[in-house]
């Protein structure tokens, strides 16, 4: 019996519907693939034309004017992809990728955004490692950001068991989606001074241990700071937030809130910090006392940023305090010193577990 035919009108549409359906699907999702791979592939193509021809050797002053006058053509004709700023990131593209064979691989998995990433990381091993993972598992730019925030690669270069790392890591991923957790411990280079941890360790074991540290070290630096509380839990419309750490200073007759950020310095940084002193001028200070101020500690690879603020935003108030405050130089110094002795402290505690 042609089972076609004992299907009623409704029911075979519906099937056919269905069937037709799938295959636009399979066969957009195909085309948009081998669009963003051909995308992928002549950017390369334009990246090695550039380095080669133009920045190669010893013409780099003369091909970065005449890569400015290529951009300035190729965006009046095919648009701002094609400017000075993106010529230059596919420069950079060959220059960090420059077997094509490997290339061809990962772009059928990997966007021009997932490699606008990867490009920031300098790295080879390192980037290698979050190619290879973005384009295994299926990461989404955002996901790759995340990773890389999380310290992936480093946490994974200290565990004993790496393989056991990456596989907690995917199954978070699978399970979650994306990663929830706050960074607030520092990253490269520092990190890789914590190679003797045991596994297990945690982002929060070494933020508490970097943060353990540095508490210490402003308590040495005189009376007039009193601690008050580390990791302090405050509620803003519902959600839970931490300040790193919570100081009085006697002379300023104020609370300063210190704020420890990962990797690059970034504006809602200031926004996060601010929502802090607000709060603390709400519940904490009292009548006697100034408002708040904050000094935010930003590691970004080889350099550290500090920045001090105030709801008041006065940049004169602002100079005042440095004049009471540890300076910017003593505050980086000890800073190298709170990860040399978190190091140390960690050590010892490993060692008297597998003792």
């Amino acid at each position: 019996m042609n089972t076609l035919k004992t299907l009623t009108p409704e029911r075979e549409l519906d099937g056919l519907y269905r069937d037709v359906k799938e295959l636009i699907e399979q066969s957009k999702a195909h085309v948009v693939s081998h669009v963003n791979q051909t995308l992928v592939l002549t950017y390369w193509q334009i990246g090695k034309m550039i380095r080669t021809e133009l920045l190669g050797n010893d013409r780099a002053d003369y091909g970065d004017a005449t890569v400015k006058r290529l951009a300035q053509r190729l965006a009046l004709e095919y648009g701002d992809g094609f400017g000075h700023r993106n010529l230059l990131r596919m420069a950079k593209f060959y220059q960090y990728f420059p077997q094509i064979e490997i290339v061809t691989t990962v772009s059928a998995q990997l966007s021009w955004s997932h490699f606008v990433e990867l490009l920031k990381v300098e790295d080879q091993i390192k980037r290698e490692f979050y190619a290879t993972m973005c384009s295994d598992a299926r990461w989404s730019v955002r996901m790759l950001r995340e990773r890389m925030d999380s310290m992936l690669y480093e946490r994974t270069a200290i565990a004993k068991e790496p393989d056991a790392i990456l596989r907690k890591e995917l199954a978070e991923l699978q399970q979650f989606g994306t990663a929830s957790k706050p960074a607030l411990f520092l990253k490269d280079p520092y990190l890789l001074d914590f190679l003797d941890l045991k596994d297990g360790y945690t982002e929060q074991d070494i933020e508490g241990a970097i943060l353990a540290e540095l508490e210490r070290f402003i308590l040495e630096l005189g009376s007039d700071f009193a601690f008050m509380s580390r990791q302090k839990r405050i509620q803003v419309g519902g959600n839970d937030y931490y300040i790193d750490l919570l100081f009085y200073h006697r002379k300023l007759r104020r609370l300063v809130v210190i704020e420890l950020k990962l990797g690059e310095f970034k504006p809602e940084h200031k926004g996060q910090v601010e929502l802090y002193l607000k709060w603390l001028v709400k519940y904490e200070q009292q009548d006697n006392e100034e408002p708040p101020i904050a000094i935010i500690l930003c590691s970004d690879k080889d350099q550290e940023l500090v920045e001090l603020m105030d709801l008041a935003q006065d940049h004169i108030h602002v100079s005042e305090y440095w004049l009471e405050l540890p300076s910017k130089e003593i505050l980086k110094s000890k800073l190298h010193k709170a990860l040399a002795q978190a190091k140390a402290r960690i050590a010892c505690q490993q060692n008297a577990l597998t003792s």
